[in-house]
């Protein structure tokens, strides 16, 4: 009867075929690195390929210490370790040990040619890189229709914007034309007037990435007025593209991250903003209330207002002043007055004619004091109390007279 026997047990046997094989326990291969990811854990996946061929390949962490320099795709490098299978995937793979660089591969010697050729011309030169807007409103899309990368895009943007437009052009990432169809679609959207274009795909080998390595891509970009995000494959994974982009994300997810604000971040930033403005407006409003008041109060003693106040009661005063002093003048000026009235009038003639004298003058209107200014036949006027009249000289008599006492006359 023929044995029949279980996958595992199977998969023990070779994999005891593997561990009794003195070649295979301690080998060294060379080959190209292809597909590298470094796991979260610190293992290291590979592939070594030469001619079509191709040899799975992990270094666990514990053996990193036999690894003096990044692990990049297109590597050409030795491998030692051992082969052995894993059982439970029923996969024979390469355990290495030790890995060291045994020259450039081919696809990584014409990524370095390109990019030195590149950076000469300066595609890769700072000033060249345009700031990625803030508030993305349209945003254009360069990649493969299906796949996790434009779901994980379109997800991630719709999720921080339900607003944000999309546009995407369904381009071919990888094999014959792929490089064409990527530089196409990053020129047609740059025609559409967007905020921001995100040209990228998931990740794989450099094989898989290689359009955008290509030449036409980095000019494409180059020339494109909408800033550019790259954001190809993983975070280890870098391109031409993503030297010559505005900006690189480490993942197509990020790149949505950083071209899309999250709009309720936004609208929280503009509720601090509201209050703080608020906030701002009521101290500045107390500031000029504040200030307000004081110049009020400096206006109340500086106005010109009270200062016509201020001189119209000092007017008011003066002219008070003025007038009584004036009365008072006028007063003693009166007082001063009549007592010349009352000795005028002692000295007055009329006064004098009141009490029975006269007054003479000559016919020339000289008054006439002494008998000797007198001519016989004279005419003379003669002023009395009550009026006056003229009378003619025909004897005149001159006398000297003594007070108190009856003075000698003289009768000529």
């Amino acid at each position: 009867m023929q044995n029949v026997y279980s996958v595992g047990q199977i998969n023990t046997y070779i994999r005891m075929m593997f561990s009794q094989d003195f070649v295979l326990n301690k080998i060294s291969i060379r080959g190209e690195v292809s597909n590298c990811k470094y796991h979260t854990s610190g293992h290291i996946y590979f592939t070594l390929k030469e001619d079509g061929a191709a040899l799975s390949c992990v270094m666990f962490a514990g053996n990193r210490q036999g690894l003096s320099f990044r692990l990049q795709n297109g590597q050409q490098v030795v491998v030692t370790g051992n082969v052995d299978v894993y059982e439970r995937d029923g996969k024979y793979q390469l355990y290495a040990k030790k890995i060291t660089l045994d020259g450039i591969g081919a696809l990584y010697e014409r990524f370095e040619a390109l990019k030195r050729e590149l950076e000469e011309m300066g595609m890769f030169a700072p000033e060249y890189k345009q700031p990625i807007p803030f508030f993305v409103q349209k945003l254009g899309i360069v990649t493969a229709p299906t796949g996790a990368a434009v779901r994980d895009m379109i997800q991630v943007s719709k999720r921080r914007n339900p607003y944000v437009q999309i546009y995407l052009y369904p381009a071919q990432v990888q094999g014959e034309g792929a490089a064409e169809s990527i530089a196409d679609g990053i020129e047609r959207l740059d025609a559409c007037g967007l905020d921001v274009i995100i040209v990228g795909r998931g990740g794989g080998s450099i094989e898989d990435l290689w359009a955008f390595n290509e030449e036409i891509v980095a000019e494409a970009i180059f020339r494109c007025k909408t800033p550019v995000i790259s954001a190809v494959g993983h975070e280890t994974d870098t391109t031409i593209s993503d030297y010559v982009a505005d900006l690189r994300a480490p993942t197509p997810s990020a790149a949505a991250e950083l071209a899309v604000a999250d709009v309720q971040a936004v609208e929280v930033r503009i509720e601090q903003y509201r209050e703080q403005m608020t906030e701002a407006m009521l101290q500045k409003l107390e500031r000029c209330r504040t200030r307000l008041n004081h110049q009020s109060v400096e206006l109340s003693y500086l106005s010109p207002e009270q200062k016509i106040k201020e001189q119209k009661q000092w007017i008011s005063d003066r002219t008070e002043k003025l007038q009584g002093a004036l009365r008072e003048h006028l007063r003693e000026t009166r007082h001063r007055f009549s007592l010349y009235v009352e000795k005028m009038r002692g000295l007055s003639p009329l006064d004098k004619l009141d009490r029975g004298y006269a007054f003479v003058e000559d016919d020339r209107g000289c008054p006439l004091r002494k008998i000797g200014q007198i001519q016989l036949g004279e005419e003379i006027k003669i002023y009395m109390a009550d009026g006056c009249f003229v009378a003619k000289v025909i004897k005149k008599e001159e006398k000297e007279w003594l007070d108190g006492q009856a003075g000698q006359q003289k009768i000529r």
